[in-house]
């Protein structure tokens, strides 16, 4: 009886302390701010590059906008900036990875977006997440899963790249999924409302992925965000979320003394134990990857179906990663653009355009 006693109030302190310390915590959602903050800014300097009205002579979406008018559908079907622009702003391709060693681009690739589609889904639900997980557990360990979920994000990508920039800020966003998801997973008991919670990880993974089919958007970083998300979730989160059940759905006191013993007991020795496995999990993926990445491995080269998690060929864009080249004829102000794969040619009422957007309108006719 004595136990019973003493292990219930323990209960209620710690209780009272996890609620008081959110309540403390409930203003603190700075990081997922910032974060929010800088990827709009990077979109809208990328757009500014990009500046279709002079570098593609108006042969824009929403023109009206004038620099920052996207470029066409069949160039970029997520209302956004050309290829040459992306390599421009650092997105990742593999031949400026391996061939000229632009390492600097695994930094600059979790900040870019393909298009507004793409930031509106991604930064929606980046803010969905994120704002609860920073409520309940705080900016700090919510900012250092969010960077290095995007870091790791960078070094998968990386391994499965192809002849086409691929931006990844969708890696940050699948790293607080895997979070979520761990915190459900250890913490599964104290969930009042366990469907909801997986029904809305669900439809934020699929929606997400499913977008990451479309071209320059890279599903590889999402995978790879997400698993690191996991395993650092392990980590930093690891502790059961005790919360107060309204008294008709029973509560914690209703386990009883040995729910209670073992709750204690979890908390004493199993939390330590998956803390380090995470840990130890966590730095063999970071230090994997970082050795392949390093070395130009390129799994696609053992793996011919990888390719078709990052895309599905569509009649504006396939999935082979070949190298294209055009042969160009001018005549009467006019520029003739055949490729040379395919034969496919296309006119265009202009000649003066630079190297980066001759490749650009090449590819597209490839």
């Amino acid at each position: 009886m004595a136990e019973s006693s003493e292990c219930i109030e323990d209960s209620v302190d710690e209780i009272k302390k996890r609620r008081t310390a959110a309540a403390r915590r409930r203003g603190d959602t700075w990081v997922v701010s910032v974060f929010v903050i800088i990827q709009i800014g990077v979109f809208i300097a990328t757009m500014l590059v990009n500046d279709c009205w002079n570098n593609s002579h108006g042969d824009c979406v929403l023109q009206a906008l004038g620099r920052f008018s996207f470029q066409p559908l069949p160039e970029n079907p997520l209302l956004g900036p050309s290829q040459s622009k992306l390599d421009e702003m650092g997105a990742l391709r593999r031949s400026l990875l391996t061939e000229h060693h632009q390492t600097w681009r695994l930094f600059t690739f979790p900040f870019l977006h393909a298009g507004v589609f793409h930031l509106l889904l991604n930064l929606s639900s980046v803010i969905y997440v994120g704002v609860s997980l920073e409520h309940h557990f705080g900016p700090i360990r919510i900012g250092i899963i969010y960077a290095l979920s995007a870091f790791v994000g960078s070094l998968v990508a990386s391994l499965f790249l192809q002849n086409m920039p691929a931006v990844g800020a969708s890696g940050a966003l699948y790293g607080l999924l895997g979070t979520l998801l761990s915190e459900l997973v250890w913490n599964w008991k104290f969930h009042s409302n366990k469907i909801s919670a997986i029904a809305s990880l669900v439809f934020v993974f699929v929606c997400n992925f499913v977008l990451g089919f479309l071209p320059y958007v890279d599903n590889f970083a999402s995978i790879g965000g997400f698993i690191s998300g996991f395993l650092l979730g392990s980590v930093f989160l690891l502790s059961p979320q005790l919360q107060p059940v309204a008294p008709n759905k029973g509560g914690l006191i209703d386990y009883g003394v040995k729910s209670c013993i073992k709750l204690k007991l979890k908390q004493k020795l199993d939390r330590p134990v998956l803390r380090i496995v995470s840990l130890i999990l966590f730095s063999l993926l970071l230090a994997g990857c970082l050795v392949a990445v390093l070395h130009g491995i390129n799994i696609n080269s053992y793996c011919t179906w990888c390719p078709y998690v990052d895309c599905i060929p569509f009649t504006s864009w396939h999935c082979k990663d070949t190298e294209t080249s055009c042969e160009t004829m001018v005549s009467n102000a006019q520029l003739t653009m055949t490729c040379i794969g395919n034969g496919n040619f296309r006119v265009f009422p202009f000649t003066n355009i630079s190297r980066a957007r001759f490749n650009d309108l090449c590819n597209l006719i490839c």
